[in-house]
């Protein structure tokens, strides 16, 4: 009421005397929108180098596992199991937040509407999660798989090839977008591969690493694709049940593979003891931590981070291979790999990335022809100036 008053009186020096209070809340609120526009940027950065870090820390530990114990199939179910975890850790972080007095059983029959009116039944339960349980364990395998026979650094970059197979399943599947430059991204990607290939010639265990990490970053495409479609709005409690039913159903349903591999010694484990379970608990949760970031990432920052730090995981695989590893790569994977990393990048262009690109162009040629105009203006006036300075007159044309 004071401020109005004082605008609306007749005094002057009162209402010259609120003008500090409202340049120093301007300075405040301007104050506050840079510390807003500051945090988000550390916490993005916070978020790329997590993702990243953990990446690279899950791709070189299942290397050093393999050193000991080389059983691909039996690590990708023991990891998997630990997505029972997701909604524990999503229902303890919701209460230290949020306070809430609801119980877990509470919660998870509140997040369990992602299945239906009803809740989740056992048809449902098998039915909406079998695909997805699987997929998910198809592309861990075939990841791993390709651990085997290829560098950290190779599988890395292959595995970036899933974005474009995205964009292409969702281009047919989801009736996305048409955009000719992720037409040109995919073809940048296939090119990589192809070249990938063609590195050690198309023959031996390099051949059959490059369709191992295809494969992965194949299935993983259409995992994304039709997690989506399943998913769609959900909010991040309805993704953490979900993800937990996924790692229910990898331990009740898919535990018998293992057991499979193991009697026809596909896969021997040894006695359980044997096992490196520091390593194979270390892979785990970051492995864990990676697929947090990934899905909860995604709904509670910019799908673009997640996106970016999965892209720095192949730098970052190549540096500890370097320097630890000591593997020196030749000049055809290099261009590999930074083709299909170009690639990636321009798959992270918006939608409508053209439109304004376009629009800013145009305001710099408008731009450029109001100050060119302004100077012949000046110039002409200029010019008459100094006509008529030196007598001069001007004569207009019939």
């Amino acid at each position: 009421m004071k401020y109005f008053s004082s605008l609306s009186g007749e005094d002057g020096s009162d209402s010259h005397a609120e003008t500090p209070g409202s340049e120093s809340s301007r300075e405040s609120s301007s104050y506050q929108t840079c510390a807003n526009t500051a945090l988000k940027v550390l916490g993005g950065l916070l978020m790329v180098l997590c993702v990243s870090s953990s990446w690279v820390g899950t791709t070189q530990v299942v290397k050093l596992t393999f050193q000991s114990f080389s059983c691909p199939f039996f690590i990708s179910w023991f990891s998997s199991n630990w997505n029972i975890l997701f909604f524990p850790i999503y229902y303890s972080g919701n209460v230290v937040i949020t306070r809430e007095k609801q119980t877990p059983i509470q919660k998870f029959r509140e997040c369990s509407r992602l299945f239906g009116e009803d809740g989740m039944t056992l048809k449902l339960f098998v039915k909406r999660t079998a695909p997805f349980s699987i997929l998910c364990t198809l592309t861990n395998y075939l990841y791993l798989l390709a651990l085997k026979k290829l560098t950290a650094t190779d599988v890395s970059a292959l595995y970036c090839c899933h974005k474009a197979f995205v964009f292409l399943l969702s281009w047919i599947v989801l009736k996305d977008r048409f955009m000719g430059v992720r037409i040109v991204a995919a073809i940048m990607a296939i090119t990589g591969i192809v070249m990938m290939a063609y590195a050690d010639g198309f023959h031996g265990d390099s051949f059959v690493g490059v369709a191992l990490a295809v494969g992965s970053a194949s299935t993983s495409a259409l995992y994304k694709v039709l997690l989506k479609m399943f998913l769609g709005s959900a909010n991040l409690g309805e993704v953490a049940h979900f993800l937990s039913t996924m790692g229910v159903f990898n331990l009740v349903f898919i535990s018998g593979v293992p057991l499979i591999l193991y009697f026809t010694k596909v896969e021997h484990w040894g006695s359980l003891s044997s096992l490196p379970w520091g390593y194979m608990c270390g892979l785990a949760g970051l492995w864990l931590v990676f697929n947090i970031l990934v899905h909860v990432g995604v709904v509670l920052t910019y799908p673009i981070l997640i996106s970016i730090g999965t892209l720095l995981s192949v730098p970052g695989n190549a540096a500890v291979d370097v320097l630890k590893h000591e593997v020196i790569f030749s000049v055809v994977r290099l261009a590999a790999t930074c083709i299909i990393c170009l690639g990636f990048l321009l798959l992270l262009l918006p939608e409508e990335w053209d439109s304004v690109t376009l629009r800013f162009l145009s305001n710099i040629a408008e731009k450029k022809s109001e100050e060119h105009g302004e100077e012949l203006t000046e110039s002409s006036v200029n010019t008459r100036s100094r006509s008529r300075a030196n007598g001069a007159v001007s004569i207009p044309l019939a």
